[in-house]
Formats: structure tokens, C-alpha cells, sequence
């Protein structure tokens, strides 16, 4: 059996190797291709509530949109973001990947991210539920929206130099 989700005939395995390649291009600070995974209107959240969607509403640690999400990749590159001078090694580990919900050309996926960060020589890991809303189409999946829902996000979080 493929494990084809049939609203969308897109496999578990083809969910699970684009969201490996994300966290492959975010390790390598390949952000350029990272941009082009995202659809136009889609978000970027890494909410402080544990709970809820309103997070137009709501305090969150990132919310960006297209704009948001290019101008945070054009301060990375250019090295004027305090917390990534120097810029932190990572390494991402993308685990427990389910599709949730498919409804038309649209797929909710969710899944589990460790996200260990290597600066000044100190490690530090980072673990986060995530769900990814992600779009099909003729060029393949693209990232609608991304919410991070890190474990300790309503305690205290030290500068964040990368993006989950």
C-alpha cells in the first residue's frame, strides 16, 4: 500500500521528504530556497500560548508573513541581526510526521522537531510541536503556514538565532 492521502494523492513519504529537506535547507542557512517553499499568504508563528489560532491576536514570539519572513532571511544574511552574529550551527531532527487533515488541495500536517543549536560553544536543544499547513500543486508542496509550538514557550527562552 503507498499511504496515498486521497483527497490530495500526496504520500506520507513525499509529506516527510519535503519537511526533511526544509530543516536540511535551515541547517545549511540556505535561506533563499527556504523562501521559495512558502506560499504568498501564508504565516510563520512560533505562538507563547500553548493553546488557540487566533494569532493575529494573541503574543507570539514570531509572526510573520512573506514580507516579515524575507526581511528576517535578509538581516540573517547580512549579518545585522544582533542574535546571529555569529550565526549558530543547528541541527534539525523532524520526527512523528502524521497528516492530519486534507481538505482539497490543501494538507494540515503535524509533527515533532528538535532543534539543537550549537553557539560560543555551548549546545542548547530546543523541542517543538509543529503543524504545517502545506499547499499542493503543479510545482509539488509548498509551505502555507508553520506554527511552532515550542515546549517551553511561556518560560524563558534566551535569544533565538535561527529559524525553527
Amino acid at each position: 500500500m503507498k499511504d496515498l492521502n486521497p483527497a490530495t494523492e500526496v504520500s506520507l513519504q513525499e509529506v516527510t521528504a519535503f519537511l526533511w529537506h526544509e530543516a536540511d535547507l535551515l541547517d545549511r542557512r540556505d535561506y533563499d530556497p527556504w523562501l521559495a517553499l512558502w506560499t504568498g499568504d501564508g504565516h510563520y508563528v512560533i505562538p507563547v500560548e500553548k493553546e488557540g489560532e487566533d494569532f493575529a491576536n494573541y503574543l507570539n514570539i514570531a509572526y510573520d508573513d512573506a514580507a516579515m519572513r524575507k526581511m528576517r532571511v535578509q538581516r540573517f544574511q547580512a549579518g545585522f541581526s544582533i542574535s546571529s552574529a555569529p550565526p549558530a550551527d543547528s541541527v534539525r531532527t523532524v520526527s512523528r510526521i502524521v497528516i492530519d487533515r486534507a481538505e482539497g488541495d490543501r494538507l494540515t500536517v503535524r509533527g515533532a522537531q528538535h532543534v539543537v543549536e550549537d553557539k560560543f560553544g555551548r549546545q542548547r536543544v530546543f523541542a517543538a510541536n509543529v503543524t504545517w499547513v502545506l499547499e499542493t500543486g503543479p510545482g509539488g508542496l509548498r509551505i502555507r503556514d508553520k506554527i511552532v509550538r515550542l515546549l517551553n514557550s511561556d518560560g524563558m527562552l534566551t535569544s533565538i538565532s535561527y529559524l525553527f
